[in-house]
């Protein structure tokens, strides 16, 4: 569950979710986004409860980023409390979302997959949701669909090395050059 580490104050305001969202409104690493078209208060359950059915639908292919996260606490009264006594004690973490804010992001998988992935995740969340798509590939290196991520894992590093040895081999020639 999705939770932060630490924060400066264990309880916070509710706050308003006016207007449009002005960060997180673009995709920034994926192919295929999940925008919210309704503000709301997503909690960590239902961001974690969207991540699994987007995962298990594509079944190991391609790559997921969850692009909000639940920073906010919300307090709770216990039941059949009186009035007064201050305010409740935080009960569970929610994502202040509004809309326009870019919810997940995939790469790496067919449209129509990444389509059906989405649309499952959406069916999790408290709000209407919209399927979008980069025209550009993304700037993040994302594993082919039947490829696993040990493979491209493994193809980097042989490239990494590969760029280690003809820098080496440059710099041999450079030297033998300016001792003779």
């Amino acid at each position: 569950m999705l939770l932060p580490k630490r924060v400066k104050y264990r309880k916070q305001f509710r706050g308003r979710m006016k207007g449009k969202s002005n960060k997180g409104n673009q995709i920034a690493h994926g192919q295929y986004g999940l925008v919210a078209l309704e503000p709301a208060w997503i909690t960590n359950r239902q961001i974690e409860a969207a991540r699994i059915a987007m995962t298990r639908y594509i079944r190991r292919g391609g790559q997921v980023w969850i692009k909000i996260f639940p920073d906010k606490p919300v307090t709770a009264k216990p039941a059949e409390t009186r009035m007064g006594s201050g305010k409740g004690s935080p009960e569970y973490w929610v994502a202040v979302v509004k809309p326009g804010r870019v919810l997940f992001e995939m790469a790496g998988v067919p449209r129509e997959i990444a389509a059906e992935a989405m649309r499952l995740a959406g069916h999790k969340l408290p709000i209407k949701t919209k399927f979008i798509e980069n025209e550009g590939q993304g700037d993040v290196y994302v594993p082919v669909v039947n490829e696993t991520l040990a493979d491209a894992k493994k193809a980097a590093h042989n490239a990494f090395e590969e760029e280690k040895a003809e820098a080496e081999a440059a710099a041999e020639k450079g030297g033998d050059a300016h001792e003779g």
